[in-house]
């Protein structure tokens, strides 16, 4: 089999960026010089706090109103932030009679907000408010099943939608993962599937891609849940991340035209270093015979000198349907069988202290289908990637997540617990890079990279995509577990600088940072 694996380039910057004059991304157009550097401007505590309160949020620059996604209470909650040190809470836009918001998005004084069915199995629905006047009656929308993800095209002509599909707990009833498409101008709605790819299942699983649940076909096995559209607005990108592939989507011709693998990374190559253990009572990185599925959650398209990438966050994602007769696709290193002749030293390798203790899919890894494992795969990368247009790796941040956190805030390495002495989540998916988002800077290209684990938002320059430049973490005090992170230019910002609105799942709170130029 083909495993498409990639190794990464080491970074090796540290500290704030200082820019030059030279623009490459502007025409030749000399832009402003600008430093970056988040501080901390306020906190928001969504009625009074709490999990699933706080989780994607959206900003309308025209009425300065954040509309933040409450999952606990199916709302969605709106804050006036004209004065971003005392925002103001306007009345909420309830959905309990029609289901739960999963994603929001502004464009031009309209709110779009992604509903679930009465199930997950039923269509979904996106709900298009006035964002000046909430209370008029807005627009419907009917798409897939789970709408998780719901944006504007730049342009304002089309919603997009990711609809993620998901089976119910028994994985009796599995919906086919789609992809909705809403015209504005003449209200049409074009849900696609991905049924033209069926038969190409044997070519892109050989490349990385992955269909794996009990009596489904690829349509029936993706589950869509994140989009990312061009500048252009004439292409859409499409997660998949339980495949682990990224598909990409033409809106011109309302065609899907493609699947990406994203293939494996390497844990054994040298900065692809990772801590497999939340026993060995030591943080540390190290060579492991285990490969990492990259499986995006929240993924970006950015145009950086003419040349568009999309950004990925690697989070990595298991399913696990604990109904009847349901479906898990994850055990332990230390709990399956290891082929002994691949693996002699399997007896060492099972302990705790070592890879025992790493979480492992059971749908890979048999490759003579004798029973045990000939290779070992595990969830997400842990790691921020960039991708070209048609899916080729440009960039993987390797080890650097784990590395920063390390050396810069190490009780908060890989979700540690602050007097435990154990990293905690080394055994899982890392720091668990969850969202990612860009903001043009003067001439620079700044990322933010959420970690939902190690409640941290890690800041880099990618102005040069093939060797982006560290910049800072962004840490707050407790379990915020950001869930989205999302950026305000300084020509949309109430303050007239860059913000960074953060959405924290846990505490049901948002930070707003502030560039301090």
């Amino acid at each position: 089999m083909n495993k498409r694996i990639f190794p990464w380039a080491l970074i090796a910057v540290l500290g704030f960026v200082s820019c030059s004059d030279d623009d490459d991304n502007n025409g030749g157009v000399v832009t402003p010089d600008v430093m970056v550097s988040f501080s901390a401007r306020n906190t928001i505590t969504v009625n009074g706090g709490g999990e699933g309160f706080s989780e994607i949020a959206a900003f309308d620059p025209t009425t300065n109103k954040i509309f933040v996604t409450n999952g606990e209470e199916d709302a969605v909650e709106i804050y006036d932030i004209s004065d971003v040190d005392n925002p103001v809470q306007e009345t909420k836009i309830d959905l309990s009679a029609t289901g739960g918001p999963n994603s929001v998005s502004v464009h031009n004084g309209m709110l779009a907000i992604a509903v679930e069915g009465t199930s997950a199995q039923d269509a979904g629905n996106i709900w298009v408010y006035d964002t000046s006047d909430t209370a008029i009656a807005p627009t419907s929308y009917t798409v897939g099943a789970l709408p998780d993800m719901v944006t504007f095209t730049p342009d304002g002509s089309m919603i997009v939608v990711a609809n993620e599909g998901e089976p119910n707990d028994d994985y009796t009833v599995d919906p086919k993962g789609t992809v909705s498409i809403i015209e504005l101008g003449n209200s049409n709605v074009t849900t696609l599937n991905f049924d033209s790819f069926i038969g190409d299942e044997a070519t892109l699983e050989a490349e990385g891609f992955r269909v794996f649940g009990p009596n489904a076909d690829l349509s029936e096995d993706v589950e869509p849940e994140y989009v990312a559209v061009s500048d252009d607005s004439q292409t859409a990108w499409v997660s998949l991340q339980e495949n682990n592939g990224i598909a990409r989507v033409n809106l011109a011709t309302k065609m899907i035209e493609a699947i990406y693998p994203l293939g494996f990374k390497d844990y054994s190559l040298p900065g692809n270093e990772i801590d497999p253990s939340d026993k060995d009572m030591k943080s540390e990185l190290r060579s492991v015979p285990v490969f990492g599925m990259y499986q995006p959650d929240a993924i970006k398209y950015v145009n950086i000198g003419g040349t568009g990438y999309i950004v990925s966050a690697n989070e990595g994602d298991a399913r696990e349907y604990e109904g009847n007769p349901g479906f898990v696709g994850e055990d332990r290193v230390k709990d399956v069988t290891l082929d002994p002749t691949v693996f002699p030293d399997a007896a060492t390798l099972q302990e705790d202290e070592n890879i025992g203790r790493l979480k492992l899919t059971t749908t890979l890894g048999d490759t003579d289908s004798d029973g045990d494992f000939d290779e070992i795969y595990s969830y997400g990368a842990r790691s921020f990637s960039l991708w070209s247009e048609s899916g080729s790796l440009v960039y993987d941040s390797g080890n650097e997540i784990a590395a920063r956190t390390l050396e810069l805030t190490p009780t908060r390495f890989n979700g540690f617990d602050v007097g435990d002495n154990e990293d905690a989540r080394s055994d899982d998916k890392g720091a668990e890079p969850e969202a990612v988002e860009t903001v043009v800077m003067g001439n620079k290209t700044i990322l933010f990279v959420g970690l939902e684990r190690n409640d941290q938002v890690l800041v880099y320059d990618i102005s040069n995509p093939t060797s982006p430049e560290f910049i800072q973490i962004l840490s707050n005090t407790g379990d915020e577990a950001p869930e989205g992170v999302l950026a305000i230019a300084a020509d949309d910002s109430p303050t007239g600088k860059t913000l960074l609105v953060v959405s924290n799942e846990d505490t049901g709170t948002i930070t707003i940072y502030e560039n301090i130029e």
